[in-house]
């Protein structure tokens, strides 16, 4: 299925070549470009590896915070994943782990940072990277300010002379293991031990082990000062390379015949290992670094799992229907409006696609 991506589909093709948007899409096509479904800059759609709608909207646009004005996107156009880079950093862990770069994910994570002796209590000892990977390292964090408020648990990180230090430094809210809380910081923490582990920059690992097998090209891992990647937001990608990350996942971690990522890591990173939301029944559940969803929120239902970041963006991938969705967006800090704006893009697509 892969192969059909990568060989001239609609989503390889330029835009003067995008095929017109089928009827069944036409209706959520127009939502996307009226006040109805605001600032939503681009859809695709992906079942059975074939390539079923794409299409763009011209909208305001920023670059992690520096605004970009309005950007008249097209296929080529990279776009902000933010959070989606986290979910990027859990495909990197897995690769690293089946390299034995990384030997167990139960190592303490101060084992990787042995400058820090003095943090070397037996309370800290207990944070396993294991719990960095599923947001449950029990660390004090707040990333429910907004990120231009300097408490904001990321955006004090960022100012910090040692981000590294900043976020192993803080108080232990819940023991290790046991509670999510959102946490840019235990995905700084785990990037860090992944170049460490590897011996490489994350952003050139990523150019090796990722990029290259998925014939990526273009692509920009925004850096600090100094010359570090923002592991939990600085991804700049093209939607349809975003499409190709949900069909790897899709296919197991495969990807033109070649295994890219681990199968049992894949398998691993979509199992649930945290409450992420409060409903037990209908809340959000989290993996390594990927979302999941017993699809509640959408009509019809359809459980899905997903890599999903600040305004609007996601790569939806839907076992059940063989389907894969991107979506870029410009609604951001806008939380009531992301989550009306996805979920009735999601729920259109579910509407719109075959059985």
């Amino acid at each position: 299925m892969a192969v059909l991506l990568a060989q001239g589909t609609a989503c390889e093709h330029s835009t003067a070549t995008t095929p017109p948007t089928p009827a069944p899409f036409r209706d959520l096509e127009q939502r996307t470009r009226s006040t109805e479904l605001p600032n939503v800059h681009s859809v695709l759609v992906l079942q059975h590896g074939k390539p079923l709608a794409e299409w763009y909207v011209a909208g305001v646009d920023e670059e992690r915070g520096r605004p970009l004005g309005t950007v008249n996107f097209d296929a080529s156009t990279l776009h902000d994943t933010r959070s989606v880079s986290k979910s990027v950093v859990s495909l990197l862990f897995g690769i690293a782990i089946s390299e034995q770069a990384v030997k167990s994910l139960d190592t303490p994570v101060l084992d990787y940072f042995p400058e820090y002796t003095d943090l070397r209590t037996p309370d800290r000892m207990k944070i396993r990277v294991r719990d960095m990977l599923t947001m449950t390292s029990g660390l004090t964090w707040n990333e429910d300010l907004p990120y231009t408020d300097p408490r904001n648990s990321e955006t004090a990180m960022d100012m910090a002379p040692d981000r590294y230090r900043y976020v192993l430094e803080q108080p232990i809210a819940t023991p290790a293991g046991q509670t999510f809380t959102y946490s840019g910081g235990d995905v700084a923490v785990a990037a860090a031990i992944l170049a460490r582990a590897t011996k490489t920059p994350m952003d050139v690992y990523a150019q090796q082990k990722l990029w290259a097998p998925l014939g990526i090209t273009q692509h920009v891992w925004l850096k600090d000062g100094k010359g570090v990647p923002y592991a939990a937001s600085g991804l700049r990608l093209t939607p349809r390379d975003m499409l190709k990350i949900g069909q790897m996942m899709l296919e197991q971690g495969r990807w033109n015949g070649q295994q890219v990522v681990p199968a049992a890591w894949v398998a691993d990173s979509i199992a649930p290992h945290a409450q992420a939301g409060s409903d037990p029944k209908c809340g959000t559940r989290y993996g390594y670094f990927w979302w999941l969803s017993p699809g509640c929120v959408v009509t019809p239902p359809a459980p899905y799992y997903a890599a999903q970041g600040n305004g609007g963006q996601r790569i939806w991938v839907i076992p059940s229907r063989d389907l894969v969705v991107v979506m870029t967006a410009g609604n951001y800090n806008q939380w009531e409006i992301q989550g009306k704006v996805t979920n009735a893009v999601l729920s259109g697509v579910l509407a719109a696609v075959p059985e």
